[in-house]
């Protein structure tokens, strides 16, 4: 039985109807990209996060760079990142014009290691910027309270992690200064293509957002900021509307589906991911981690060649990456992330896998460990 890395089309099947319905909507009214469905979408973003304010993007990037500019990050101002994330987390400081500075993760959680994190600031750092990797919050009393007795801003990067609540109750990427989420298509909350948001409490910060993604047009022609085109089409804010009300019943199979993989995978010489506290995950990737590169790299194609697709999120920290080079980062400057890269591997999960294709997927792992 194959298993796919995500199932869109068992996903969108119940939706079809009202799918089909916005797209007529929209086709009729002629507005595809500023009209009354972003800021529908908008308002019950605010609503579920629990934020005052939200700014519907072309991107979970676009969403990134945007906060950056928002908070008035440029050249000649450091930004704390984790090492261990997706590109877009520091491309989008270098983009600000801005360094990235490249911190090492905790070794539990594969989350910013803010005890680095406080030796790593200078007089140089103008922010902070967490990752929720993976759909795990990261340590955000630890961050905020850095943050202020630094004077730094935080912009959570909370891609993988709509709907991840602290024991509070506030949800990632609502408790710093700008949160930024990404509704690319494997997300868990996903669009038919390319879009994002960020979500404030600040007005004035909000109101910047908006700007920003217009060409930084405060009236028509005029332009109080340079921007960029950072807009989300209408037809990805009504899908996103359809689909938003459903996130949590999804999360609630995630974490349904990584409570089995953790059981039956238990009895395994493989590490399995901490959950954290409860409602802390929402399990964006289930990700084992295995005791070295060939270990892994062996199990992933054993996987493959029985058609389940299992991936490496991520193979090469980003303080490793060619393009960052000239900022001077080795091997052996976080050596945490660097292991982790060896030997992670996401397995299959997502609100569409059926039981029977789980048991293929752990079947297949005991297998290879004969066990």
């Amino acid at each position: 039985m194959a298993v796919a890395p995500v199932d869109l089309t068992r996903q969108h099947e119940p939706f079809r109807a009202e799918f089909r319905a916005a797209f007529d909507r929209i086709v009729g009214s002629g507005l595809f990209v500023r009209g009354p469905d972003i800021e529908a979408f908008e308002a019950q973003l605010t609503r579920y996060c629990g934020t005052r304010h939200a700014a519907a993007v072309s991107s979970g990037t676009d969403a990134l760079l945007a906060a950056l500019m928002a908070i008035g990050v440029g050249p000649g101002d450091e930004v704390i990142v984790p090492t261990f994330t997706f590109f877009a987390t520091a491309g989008s400081v270098a983009r600000a014009g801005a360094s990235p500075v490249f911190v090492d993760v905790d070794e539990q959680t594969l989350n910013l290691d803010v005890s680095l994190a406080a030796q790593a600031i200078t007089a140089r750092t103008k922010a902070i910027m967490p990752v929720h990797l993976f759909g795990r919050l990261a340590d955000m009393p630890a961050i905020q309270q850095l943050a202020a007795d630094r004077d730094l801003k935080v912009i959570e990067d909370a891609a993988q992690a709509i709907g991840a609540r602290d024991a509070n109750g506030r949800l990632g990427g609502a408790i710093g200064d700008v949160g930024c989420f990404s509704f690319f298509p494997t997300k868990n909350l996903s669009a038919m293509g390319d879009a994002g948001a960020c979500v404030t409490n600040d007005a004035a910060l909000a109101e910047c957002l908006r700007q920003l993604r217009n060409h930084g047009q405060s009236g028509e022609y005029e332009h109080a900021l340079i921007g960029g085109n950072f807009r989300m089409d209408c037809l990805q804010a009504a899908v996103l509307s359809i689909k938003l009300p459903h996130v949590d019943r999804w999360t609630q199979v995630r974490r349904a589906l990584a409570g089995k993989y953790s059981q039956r995978l238990s009895d395994l010489p493989i590490r399995l991911p901490d959950p954290g506290p409860a409602g802390a995950h929402v399990w964006h990737q289930y990700t084992i981690r295995l005791a070295d590169r060939a270990q892994r790299d062996a199990l992933l194609q054993h996987l493959r060649s029985r058609k389940i697709f299992a991936g490496v999120f991520y193979p090469r920290p980003l303080h490793l990456q060619p393009c960052f080079a000239p900022l001077g980062g080795e091997v052996g400057d976080c050596p945490v992330a660097e292991q982790a890269a060896q030997c992670v591997l996401s397995l299959p999960i997502y609100p569409e896998l059926t039981d029977q294709q789980q048991q293929e997927v752990v079947l297949a792992i005991r297998a290879f460990f004969h066990a």
